[in-house]
C-alpha cells in the first residue's frame, strides 16, 4: 500500500517550543510526530553529546521519521531534523562530519517550520545551554536556510498563535494545485 506523507520540519534553537508544537499539530491533523532523538540521548546517557555522537543522533532521528512515515497518512510532524544536527556542529565544533553533512543535504521536507526565540528561555538540565546561544543557533538556522534558498515561515508569539500560524501554511498546503 503507497501511503502518502507530507513530512513537515519544525525547526529551532533550544527552547523555542518546538515539541508542543509539533504534538499539538499531530493531534489537530489526526497525525503523528517525531520527537526530537537528542532529549533521549541526553536523558539515556547523562551528558550532552560529543562531536562523535552527532552522526549516530541524526542517523537515529533519520530512522524514527521513516519509521513513523510507513505509519502515517498526510502530514508527519519532524521536531527537528539532521539539518539542525549539523548546525549544532557547526556552532559548537566549528566544522560538520562529512556523514552528517550528507544526511544534511538529504532535506526531503514539504513544509519547513522555524519556531522563533520570542518564548522566555527555560533551562532543561543538560539539553540547554543558554538564552545567547539560542539567539547564535537561531542566526546559524537562518543564515543556512537562506544560503540553502529553502523556503520556511517563521512562527512567533504563543502556542495558539503559533498553530494559528502553521494551520495557514499547512491549509494552504493541502489545498494547492499538483
Amino acid at each position: 500500500m503507497i501511503r502518502q506523507v507530507t513530512r513537515v520540519a519544525i525547526l529551532g534553537a533550544e527552547s523555542t517550543g518546538k515539541s508542543t508544537l509539533a504534538a499539538e499539530l499531530a493531534q489537530r491533523y489526526h497525525s503523528l510526530w517525531v520527537p526530537e532523538y537528542l532529549r533521549e540521548f541526553v536523558e539515556t546517557e547523562q551528558r550532552v553529546p560529543y562531536e562523535t555522537d552527532q552522526l549516530r543522533i541524526a542517523r537515529s532521528q533519520m530512522a524514527r521519521e521513516n519509521a513513523a512515515a510507513a505509519q502515517v497518512r498526510g502530514f508527519l510532524f519532524c521536531d527537528t531534523t539532521p539539518f539542525m544536527t549539523a548546525i549544532y556542529s557547526g556552532v559548537y565544533w566549528g566544522r560538520v562530519n562529512p556523514a552528517l553533512a550528507a544526511l544534511d543535504r538529504h532535506y526531503d521536507y514539504a513544509v519547513t517550520l522555524v519556531a522563533a526565540p520570542d518564548l522566555p528561555w527555560v533551562a532543561d538540565g543538560l539539553q540547554r545551554e543558554s538564552e545567547a546561544v539560542r539567539q547564535q543557533v537561531h542566526q546559524a538556522l537562518l543564515d543556512k536556510l537562506d544560503r540553502r534558498a529553502i523556503a520556511f515561515t517563521l512562527l512567533t508569539g504563543n502556542l495558539e498563535q503559533r498553530v494559528a500560524q502553521a494551520e495557514a501554511i499547512l491549509e494552504s498546503f493541502q489545498t494547492a494545485p499538483g
